[in-house]
């Protein structure tokens, strides 16, 4: 009896001496992972020329190649690896030091690292895509590039007839440039591109990821030329190329101003730049009236009579009906009275516009 409990609090004594030594071992195995962020480190592979450009440093990348195969970091290694193959060392390494990368994004996981990326530039891929499909054949090109593979950066690209670039073509140099302008506290926004008889007005802006750094770019081309020489000079070109930009699939119900232009909108401002009726008159002092409309809802009393709820749900509509085309063709709701409506016109066609559309209304609501 004594030797079997000797034996078992043996087994009992040697598990909870393992388990203590697995737990001291694998606090320790965190301990020893650093944590601290590439940047933070005395070989991180950028060097700023005498011009104050950055430059990729070959030295300090295999330094923090060397590292980070002895002591473990995650987060740092991550980045290197995006910075690698951002800076095509798959091509410029001599053996050993391209070995020794090998073994570093082996190591590492480097295709999560990659397809980690891809799926973070997702939802850019799309705001793209959407961005662009809102004003198509205008001369107005917008793309992401993806920077961790900067060969074949291009991923999404819409109207990319304007500068005849194709999914998968590549942007060699923007790494470099976009991280020599955030050293620089510069945005590349609005810059001028001047390529033989080409000229674009251009704007790109980087995008970073927590962790990785520089990841990728949103580019916005745009055909000045075009825009100046082909369509400007044209009116039939200007009105197909406003009609482009604002093409419309579909008409909803939804209010995006301001309560202050809300209420403008209602008494007639017709955009944002109507100084008359944005400097607080509801009419422009040179302004001459030139026609009255009066609006009443047909039988509204019989209306009443039978179905209350369903001709004030109507009368709701109408109201909106009304409001809607009186500002939309310059007028002005003088008042509401129930079921009719007392607007001005300066021109008497805005009336006669107002007033078709008014019906139509009706006549679509029942």
């Amino acid at each position: 009896m004594t030797t079997v409990l000797f034996i078992t609090l043996a087994v009992v004594a040697l598990a909870v001496v393992g388990f203590v030594a697995y737990r001291v071992g694998k606090r320790r195995a965190a301990g020893d992972e650093e944590t601290m962020r590439l940047e933070e480190y005395d070989f991180y592979p950028f060097v700023v020329n005498a011009s104050r450009h950055i430059e990729f440093s070959p030295d300090r990348f295999n330094q923090a190649v060397d590292r980070f195969l002895q002591r473990r970091n995650s987060t740092a290694a991550g980045e290197l690896i995006v910075i690698g193959e951002q800076n095509f060392v798959r091509e410029r390494f001599a053996t050993a030091e391209l070995e020794a990368y090998r073994q570093l994004y082996e190591r590492y996981d480097g295709d999560s690292v990659i397809s980690d990326n891809e799926a973070y530039l997702e939802n850019y891929k799309r705001l793209v895509r959407l961005i662009g499909r809102s004003f198509p054949n205008t001369g107005i090109e917008i793309l992401v590039h993806n920077l961790v593979n900067p060969a074949r950066s291009v991923v999404a690209i819409e109207n990319g007839e304007v500068t005849g670039r194709k999914l998968e073509m590549g942007a060699t140099n923007l790494v470099l440039d976009l991280k020599t302008r955030r050293h620089q506290n510069q945005d590349k926004l609005n810059y001028e591109l001047n390529i033989g008889a080409r000229r674009f007005k251009c704007t790109t802006i980087p995008i970073y990821r927590q962790g990785y750094g520089l990841v990728g770019a949103v580019c916005i081309n745009i055909d000045s030329r075009f825009l100046r020489e082909a369509v400007a000079s044209d009116p039939v070109k200007l009105e197909a190329f406003l009609d482009n930009l604002l093409k419309t699939d579909m008409e909803l119900e939804e209010n995006i101003l301001s309560p202050d232009e809300y209420q403008a909108a209602l008494r007639g401002k017709r955009h944002f730049l109507d100084e008359a009726i944005r400097g607080g008159t509801d009419v422009a002092p040179t302004a001459q009236l030139s026609a009255i409309m009066f609006s009443d809802v047909v039988d509204y009393t019989s209306m009443m009579a039978r179905d209350e709820a369903a001709t004030l749900q109507s009368l709701q509509v109408s109201s909106r009906i009304h409001r809607e085309s009186i500002a939309r063709n310059g007028g002005r709701v003088l008042k509401e009275l129930g079921d009719g409506f007392l607007a001005t016109f300066s021109s008497v066609s805005g009336a006669v516009a107002a007033a078709r559309e008014i019906q139509a209304g009706a006549r679509e609501d029942g």
